[in-house]
């Protein structure tokens, strides 16, 4: 098995960290490197990565992240990463009303994909997460008002060891040649 694919199988959604245990900023660093370099439809990158980590910003990020009983582990998170909806280039708009596709919400997955595995590389542990208070949480770091945060990757360190991973069998979601 390749490097990559044990990576990708090693990967999950994390939900409980290590209170308290901090990332190093270089480490950090490099899992935000491995978004921005994420490939996005022509080249738009329509994404801006707001990386919170500072204590007191954190703890009030995590409480409007945690609403309804959802998303209350990201409060032992080291760091939050907010991934806001930016404009992108003339081409990927052009091909979203041609083709009927929102490219940049595909964009901001991809990139959310690439920065969770590179924390997995880094011993790291993920978790993406679409459910939280947009509102509180773009007052809170200042995201203009015309923006949309659209998803919030955690990162920290796992409290909890890997699971067994659970998805559809092969047959059921691959097929050659034609759809089956």
């Amino acid at each position: 098995m390749s490097d990559f694919l044990e990576l990708v199988m090693a990967r999950q959604s994390d939900r409980a960290y290590e209170p308290g245990r901090k990332i190093e900023r270089e480490t950090l660093e490099r899992i935000i490197e491995a978004a921005r370099m994420a490939p996005s439809a022509c080249n738009g990158q329509p994404w801006r990565f707001t990386v919170v980590t500072e204590e007191a910003l954190l703890k009030e990020v995590a409480a409007a992240t945690a609403s309804l009983g959802m998303n209350k582990f990201a409060k032992d998170a080291s760091a939050l990463v907010l991934i806001t909806h930016e404009s992108t280039n003339i081409t990927s708009k052009l091909g979203c009303g041609i083709k009927d596709k929102d490219f940049p919400m595909m964009d901001l997955g991809i990139a959310s994909a690439y920065m969770t595995l590179a924390a997995e590389a880094e011993g790291i542990g993920s978790c993406i997460l679409g459910w939280f208070d947009e509102k509180k949480i773009k007052e809170l770091v200042g995201i203009p008002k015309g923006k949309r945060l659209m998803l919030i990757v955690t990162l920290g360190y796992a409290a909890k060891g890997k699971r067994k991973k659970v998805r559809k069998e092969w047959g059921k979601v691959v097929s050659f040649e034609k759809y089956k």
